[in-house]
């Protein structure tokens, strides 16, 4: 099976970190850590405790494959009535993201230096 793996070609955005979402708010690490933990094993995950990141994780498998396996089994998988979002983590995307938040932040402090609203 090993050798299998290793002649398979993954799409570019394949990789070990996953980002999943529409988490239930009262699952607890362990819990991840025994539904990923099926398909492979776990490096690391990192669950949001912030308002803004709550019902969200990463989870960092040591193995791209496991990390693949995982995203295709667990993407729309019921977890207490709420169906998981699994993606890979890419971090461009959230580099993107943080740039828009900057620049929409340096956009109010400009109005607000210049007495501009929006109407």
């Amino acid at each position: 099976m090993a050798a299998r793996k290793l002649n398979v070609r993954l799409p570019p955005e394949v990789n070990r970190i996953l980002f999943v979402k529409n988490l239930p708010f009262k699952i607890t690490p362990d819990d991840l850590y025994e539904l990923f933990g099926k398909y492979g094993a776990i490096r690391q995950i990192r669950v949001g405790n912030a308002p803004d990141t709550e019902g969200t994780a990463f989870v960092v498998y040591e193995d791209i494959h496991d990390a693949k396996s995982a995203c295709d089994h667990l993407s729309g998988f019921n977890v207490q009535n709420r169906y998981l979002i699994c993606l890979y983590y890419q971090q461009n995307r959230m580099n993107k993201k943080l740039d828009q938040k900057k620049k929409k932040q340096e956009i109010e402090k400009l109005k607000e230096k210049f007495g501009l609203d929006d109407s």
